[in-house]
């Protein structure tokens, strides 16, 4: 007997660099994380599986999620002040909120998100 197995959903995550970040942040509103990387970065790895899961169970709640490799976008990364990845920076409609830095557990993330949610509600 054969069991197929389930197709697994592409997370809906965008990829920005220097010159497309603005546009693509302001391109939706809602609440947007967005996580400057680097490939090079372990924690970065295990942050990306917990950063698709995020992404597509966010995609339904006005959630996305957008990642900066900062090898690639270092003006952007700059300007961000971002010294360590991962860096995770929540917005707002566009706006900053407040950042994370280092490996961060999905339930935090999930947590943070609600609230940033619920703000955007009242």
């Amino acid at each position: 007997m054969l069991f197929r197995r389930k197709p697994k959903p592409v997370a809906p995550v965008v990829h920005a660099v220097d010159e497309d970040f603005d546009d693509l942040l302001s391109a939706e509103g809602g609440v947007t994380l967005v996580d400057f990387w680097a490939p090079w970065c372990g924690p970065c790895r295990l942050m990306g599986p917990l950063l698709d899961e995020v992404a597509i169970e966010g995609a339904g709640r006005g959630v996305r999620v957008m990642k900066v490799n900062v090898d690639q976008a270092p003006l952007t990364a700059e300007r961000f002040e971002v010294r360590s990845v991962p860096t995770l920076v929540f917005f707002r409609d566009g706006e900053p909120q407040f950042e994370m830095v280092g490996l961060v557990p999905k339930p935090v993330l999930d947590r943070e998100i609600g609230t940033l949610l619920e703000r955007g509600e009242s």
